[in-house]
């Protein structure tokens, strides 16, 4: 049996998962789980990289209190940001900032003025989102030029590697979402970063996942009291390693949606596909394990719920998630839509009242319950699902059987089942701890316990229970019924 520490840290929250692999099949343990999110300091947000630090620490801690002989460590977390180091001390210049910071928005409109959007997806294949790491880089360096003399920068999960002692290198998963990458040599892409006048010392060197990436830290070993452990490079964005794994069939088209705080709609391909239509359907090219490119589009998932919730909350309503799938059930279906995707809903607010301004703004009544408003993003997502999907069918030439969903959002059985309706085919949902199973079996390929990709889903498809939700017809026809009422919301 072999052992490996996958930490999975999502926007909004981490954990510290002890996977074991053994004849063919994987078990988890968690040992350690704790809150994530933005820091405000003076109006901007950041992520407080030394907290989480201490949380890896935390969770090693606990891992190895078990008393498993670990034979791997890897880090997975959401995409885009990153953290600035002093090449000298490796200390690090100030906290990370945090993707929904808004010095970006004019940052975006500088970087417009040096290369059209059509050229720079022309380059990269990558959507257009001002959260990007390209527009943050761009703001930075004009705010704080100083963090880039004698600096580099580390991907986040790059550099919490770095806290335990592993090397200063990048993977090439999260590289892929900065913006900044050739789709096709998986390598920098140089003459767009000089085009936008940013130095290339700072860049780090990018590596594949199923690589290692150092040891555990003498420091750490002796504080812990552990023998030296291998530090592995994962898919480190953490769609990567839940792509990875996708419990796909052996044979024929698969689609996934990795469903979390977002939802990553998407299919595996083995090269990139960039053109005018998927550029204006804003569909990217991230990277993939095994060198694999995840052409999917991004849209705003768990958010949504995550935001009205902590909003209530706040308001005494002491809601729960269930409390609001009951509330929703319980509200006229296809009444209300939204577009899940408007920038209005991008950053931490007034979640509710935002809903609210956008059913107004689009003609849709004036007064809302918090039933209503919470049905509409079931009914507004489910849609968008199937909206999305049939674009990739389109733009691949593909017709996909069944949507595998993985991640948390699986546990919302209604939008699982919406979603079916809305597809009018099955979803498969499952293995909701996806991500950290794809951290753990890809260092699982690193240390040479399994041999390509397809060994790893062929572990998957062994250790996990999956839920197949299939179409209601009278739902399905309610949803082909407001198919254009909703397209015409969604495109505001």
């Amino acid at each position: 049996m072999k052992n490996f520490l996958a930490f999975d840290l999502g926007a909004s929250s981490g954990r510290a998962i002890i996977g074991s692999v053994e004849n063919g099949k994987l078990s988890m343990q968690e040992v350690h789980r704790f809150p994530n999110g933005p820091t405000e300091i003076d109006g901007s947000f950041y992520w407080d990289y030394p907290r989480l630090c201490n949380e890896l620490k935390t969770g090693l801690k606990n891992a190895l209190a078990t008393g498993v002989k670990l034979d791997g460590i890897s880090i997975d977390t959401w995409g885009v940001d990153y953290v600035f180091f002093d090449k000298t001390t490796r200390a690090m210049r100030r906290l990370p900032y945090n993707y929904r910071d808004q010095r970006t928005v004019a940052a975006a409109d500088k970087v417009w003025q040096k290369i059209s959007k059509a050229e720079l997806y022309g380059y990269t294949g990558i959507q257009c989102m001002t959260l990007n790491t390209i527009y943050q880089l761009c703001a930075h360096h004009e705010e704080h030029p100083e963090d880039f003399e004698n600096s580099f920068f580390l991907p986040i999960p790059d550099a919490l590697a770095l806290s335990l002692g592993g090397n200063a290198t990048a993977e090439y998963t999260f590289c892929s979402t900065t913006n900044l990458l050739d789709p096709v040599s998986r390598k920098w892409h140089w003459e767009l970063i000089d085009k936008l006048g940013l130095p290339r010392d700072v860049f780090p060197e990018i590596v594949e996942a199923g690589t290692p990436s150092g040891m555990l830290s003498a420091e750490l070993c002796a504080e812990l009291n552990c023998d030296p452990v291998p530090i592995f490079k994962c898919g480190s964005h953490d769609t990567a390693s839940a792509v990875a794994a996708v419990p796909a069939p052996e044979q024929g088209e698969w689609a996934y949606l990795s469903a979390g705080t977002w939802a990553l709609l998407g299919a595996e391909t083995d090269a990139p596909f960039i053109n005018a239509e998927s550029e204006k359907e804003s569909i990217t090219n991230e990277g993939g394990v095994g060198g694999k490119i995840r052409f999917l589009t991004n849209i705003m998932g768990s958010w949504l719920f995550q935001e009205l919730r902590r909003v209530w909350n706040e308001e005494g309503k002491n809601l729960s998630f269930n409390d609001m799938e009951q509330m929703a059930r319980g509200s006229e279906p296809c009444k209300y839509f939204i577009n899940p995707n408007c920038a209005e809903f991008a950053a931490p607010g007034d979640m509710p009242g935002n809903i609210r301004a956008f059913l107004k703004r689009t003609g849709q009544g004036e007064e809302f319950t918090d039933a209503e408003v919470v049905r509409a993003v079931y009914d507004s997502l489910a849609l968008y699902f199937s909206a999305k999907l049939g674009l990739l069918e389109k733009l691949l030439g593909v017709r996909y059987a069944c949507l595998n969903v993985v991640g948390g959002g699986t546990k919302d059985g209604f939008l699982m089942e919406l979603a079916s309706c809305a597809l009018n085919r099955q979803v498969v949902a499952g293995p909701i701890e996806a991500t950290a199973a794809g951290n753990i079996l890809v260092q699982a390929m690193a240390a040479g316990v399994l041999g390509s990709l397809a060994d790893v889903r062929k572990v998957i498809r062994s250790s996990f229970e999956l839920k197949t939700f299939s179409p209601a017809p009278e739902m399905a026809a309610k949803y082909d019924a407001v198919r254009e009422k909703f397209a015409a919301v969604a495109g505001k």
